[in-house]
């Protein structure tokens, strides 16, 4: 399944949860996790991630562990072109 976190760092951004967050990531990918993509951004969020994960409970466990630094809007991503009902867009 695809999902999309877009996140708000709760205090300033600082080396050690830059650090942190790396950390997190690298222990997701070792298990059922798999990051396509991590942007940063401006306006109202401060990074918007795309990654695979096997369902929503696993997708839930990567939002629960950042939640200390974190407010996290997570939405299920579903690609367009396989649920048009003309077929592809």
């Amino acid at each position: 399944m695809l999902f999309i976190a877009l996140a708000k760092f709760k205090t300033k951004l600082s080396k050690e949860i830059v650090s942190q967050n790396m950390k997190d990531i690298e222990e997701d990918t070792k298990g059922q996790v798999r990051y396509l993509n991590i942007y940063w951004t401006l306006g109202r969020y401060d990074t918007v991630v795309l990654f695979e994960a096997p369902d929503e409970k696993v997708a839930m466990n990567v939002v629960l562990k950042r939640m200390d630094r974190m407010d996290i809007e997570t939405l299920v991503a579903v690609p367009a072109d396989e649920n048009h009902p003309s077929g592809p867009v």
